[in-house]
């Protein structure tokens, strides 16, 4: 079959990649205990963090929504490619060689070019522009950037380009480079008339726009002619690796410095960002030609770590404040009023964190830095308001309010805005501050606040005006419900025992060999579902197979940590394999799930513990059988000594149980 890549090929990938490079490049991960790092699930919508990842074995898993897989699945869901193109995604960045089945051959999608063509196509393009930036075609275009404050450096770090007034200056060097027609007219970089393809940007300003991981996805060109009849802004079309409304400009260079602090300043143009950023700004991203919407909220709260929930009143802290900053910059004049109330109408998504940052004479942060330098920039940032005084406040500009009618007026207008704030302290704090700007009593205001009636907590709106429950897929597919139930509500201490032991088996099979695992029989385990993941262990070679998996490695001359690693990771992914699809979910669950005992000089320790309790409940069952046998059995029957003398035995095992695990 067609698109095949050797399963050694596969393995060298997940072995030379560390999952907590990639995820971290879309998720803020925060240490939850040795080796297992957390998050904000970035498949479904969620305010307390439930993914969680354990880097030694290469796995991730959501408690939230029961997704869970290795490095590979998750560059498959993330990017919503197939497994093979995951796989090439990562071996590029890994520097793997990939080989393939039938002479190399591999499967294309339905547009008849991978994502990685297509994002190979973009990175032509991006050289291409560039080399037309510096000849003498782009001499308008060096002009306007010099006139904006942008030396050659800042051009460079930016990668802006030119792309040249002709109809197929890019189009003869994509084919020069052996792209098909098929493949540039998926990339969106060309446009298809009556005679053909032509290029789809001429005589424009260029900016590449960047995967959050930092590759090449689209454009944004800005016309530099009066005689140019298109719009000022021309962006690329929405193709298989290029959404608008999941796309912010400036992110790939702005992600390290966001997730540190836990701060993004949203401003309105290729030039904000790249001024912002330039003056030291560095957490800058702009939109891409549409409003910054719900899908970008997803986007930031996970890079952010924003788990507050304003809905309950929670704030998380201060200053890095309220578990982060949504900086939005507007004009300060009618246009960037309207634009604050339509942010102040969205869901609330950051409620408690987000705030409106107003440029001194209206400027946008390009002009401020050209007028007053990158120091204003910073303390244009630094003087931000939040974004619920911003917009009442904004109702309440030009409004009398040295009469009882304005104030009135004013009242009415601002009264449901408090109303609507989801965060109980918030809307108790804004109702005096409110009551202050309008000069009215207080409990005047309170009972306006009341009666405007407040929106009801028990779900969020979605598109249309709807509402879905909290927690529910926002995405609306169907989630695997979770095979195991949550850890912490299993009350039954012989449940909780297997599944510690079971968690040891998966996590930590170096120490679960020397605590005999691989010898205890099926029937050690008396939940049906902790039973066939034993079985499925059991049949990969159980503790066994990965201590010869870490030999294997070592011999190849792989350094021992590395190949415990490696070995580790392929050692949870043959389990699964061994297994059906519940049994898998459940083994992708407990490799997963955090142990209880973390610190390093005590987990020996806890796994021998965990198997000798084990090994007790066995001991306890058979007693009780024992006994149960004894009461029916007449003391004159001969197996009544035999059966009594196995339960003498066992109460001394149990007892020597008792004094190891003490």
């Amino acid at each position: 079959m067609a698109g095949l890549i050797r399963r050694e090929d596969i393995d060298e990938v997940r072995s030379r990649t560390r999952i907590e490079d990639v995820v971290s490049q879309y998720v803020q991960l925060r240490p939850d205990g040795v080796d297992s790092q957390k998050g904000l699930c970035p498949f479904h919508d969620e305010k307390t963090p439930s993914f969680h990842i354990r880097p030694h074995i290469g796995r991730w898993h959501c408690f939230g929504c029961g997704e869970g897989g290795d490095v590979i699945s998750f560059v498959e869901r993330i990017e919503h490619v197939p497994f093979v193109e995951a796989v090439e995604i990562l071996a590029r960045k890994a520097g793997v060689e990939l080989r393939y089945e039938n002479d190399g051959r591999r499967e294309r999608g339905d547009s008849g070019a991978t994502r990685q063509r297509l994002i190979d196509a973009h990175r032509v393009a991006v050289d291409f522009y560039m080399a037309q930036l510096a000849s003498p075609q782009g001499e308008a275009g060096r002009r306007m950037l010099d006139q904006r404050g942008f030396d050659a450096a800042a051009i460079e770090r930016f990668k802006v380009g030119y792309s040249p007034n002709s109809w197929d200056g890019l189009l003869k060097e994509l084919r020069r480079r052996g792209f098909t027609e098929r493949e540039i007219a998926a990339s969106g970089l060309a446009s298809q008339g009556n005679r053909g393809q032509y290029d789809r940007f001429r005589g424009r300003l260029m900016w590449p726009i960047m995967s959050i991981t930092g590759d090449p996805i689209g454009f944004g060109a800005r016309k530099l002619s009066d005689e140019d009849n298109g719009p000022k802004y021309l962006n690329t079309p929405e193709t298989a690796i290029y959404k608008k409304s999941q796309v912010l400009y400036g992110l790939d260079m702005a992600k390290r410095a966001i997730s540190q602090q836990r701060r993004i300043v949203v401003v309105e143009g290729y030039t904000d960002v790249m001024a912002a950023q330039l003056a030291g700004v560095e957490t800058a991203v702009a939109t891409c030609g549409t409003a910054f919407g719900s899908e970008h909220v997803k986007v930031v709260r996970r890079l952010i770590g924003d788990g507050a929930d304003p809905a309950a009143g929670v704030i998380l802290g201060s200053g890095a404040a309220y578990g982060g900053e949504i900086i939005f910059t507007f004009d300060g004049d009618a246009a960037g009023q309207k634009a604050a109330l339509r942010a102040f109408q969205e869901d609330q998504a950051f409620a408690a964190q987000t705030f409106v940052c107003v440029a001194p004479e209206g400027m946008d942060p390009c002009e401020v830095r050209m007028n007053y330098g990158d120091e204003a920039v910073r303390e244009m940032v630094a003087a931000r308001r939040p974004l619920f005084e911003f917009a009442i406040r904004s109702v309440l500009t030009g409004l009398p309010l040295n009469s009882a009618e304005g104030r009135t007026a004013g009242l009415r207008a601002a009264a449901p805005m408090v109303a609507s704030i989801r965060d109980r302290v918030l809307r108790g704090e804004y109702t005096r501050q409110l009551a202050g700007w309008l000069g009215m009593d207080e409990g005047t205001v309170r009972r306006a606040v009341l009666s405007s009636g407040r929106r009801p907590a028990s779900g969020r709106r979605m598109e249309g005006g709807q509402r879905r429950p909290n927690g529910g897929a926002q995405d609306g597919q169907e989630r695997p419900a979770p095979v195991l139930a949550p850890r912490a509500t299993v009350r039954d201490p012989v449940e909780r025992v297997e599944r510690e032991a079971l968690g040891i088996y998966l996590q930590l099979p170096g120490l679960a060999g020397p605590a005999q695992m691989d010898e205890l029989p099926s029937q050690t385990f008396t939940v049906p579902v902790h039973r066939r993941v034993h079985e499925a262990i059991r049949a990969t070679g159980g503790a066994a197979s990965y201590d010869k998996r870490v030999a294997e490695l070592s011999a190849k001359g792989v350094p021992l940590e590395k190949a415990e690693e490696a070995a580790a990771g392929w050692y949870v992914e043959r389990v699964i394999e061994n297994a059906d699809d519940v049994v898998g979910r459940a083994v992708a669950q407990l490799a997963v799930e955090t142990l209880p005992e973390s610190r390093p000089d005590r987990v020996e320790r806890y796994v021998w513990g965990i198997a000798v309790s084990l090994i007790r409940q066995g001991i306890t069952r058979q007693i009780g059988d024992l006994r149960s046998r004894l009461q029916r059995t007449p003391p004159d029957d001969p197996q009544y000594s035999a059966l009594f003398s196995r339960l003498i035995e066992l109460e001394e095992q149990r007892r020597a149980c008792d004094a190891q695990i003490e």
